[in-house]
């Protein structure tokens, strides 16, 4: 067995709390960016969406109130006891 990787040196508890520290900035890091990302592809999305949608109910209202209907009935349907 090679007895040097259990050898303890002061200097390797100054490189494992650098190396925890450095784990730690790169976690946040990535946690900010992910939130950032989910923010812009997921919640911009949606808005575009639901604006696309109401845009066409103003244009077309005849046709929307058709969709809400069966939705509506859709839903009612499978909820019902």
């Amino acid at each position: 067995m090679d007895n040097s990787t259990t050898t303890n040196h002061p200097e390797t508890g100054q490189a494992t709390e650098q190396a925890r520290e450095t784990v730690q900035k790169a976690a946040n890091t990535a946690a900010t960016y992910g939130s950032r990302a989910a923010d812009h592809y997921v919640k911009e999305p949606a808005q575009d969406l639901f604006s696309l949608a109401k845009s066409y109910a103003k244009d077309h209202p005849d046709v929307a109130a058709c969709w809400a209907f069966a939705f509506g009935v859709v839903v009612g349907w499978k909820i019902k006891p």
